[in-house]
């Protein structure tokens, strides 16, 4: 039987993760939200939905959010797994 998925409130949430792992990186390479949004041409509330895992990017955002941080989209993933 699959794992079920948990629900996007929780604190294990794909979303969840996700969110902890890009503030992860964007602060490890010293950059605010606003600037991440404006190199990666989003907006920063978006950024903050982002990482408050409010929001779930899609495959096209992982992509276009790891090449501005200059990391593989893999990267980005394995970290996300660890967590949920």
């Amino acid at each position: 039987m699959a794992k079920p998925t948990a629900p996007s409130g929780r604190e294990n949430s794909p979303e969840k993760a996700f969110g902890r792992v890009l503030r992860s990186v964007r602060e490890s390479r010293n950059l605010s939200q606003e600037e991440l949004a404006a190199r990666a041409g989003y907006h920063r509330t978006y950024v903050g939905q982002l990482e408050r895992g409010e929001k779930s990017p899609s495959l096209r955002t992982i992509f276009n959010l790891s090449s501005t941080l200059e990391v593989n989209p893999s990267v980005l993933v394995r970290r996300v797994e660890r967590l949920v």
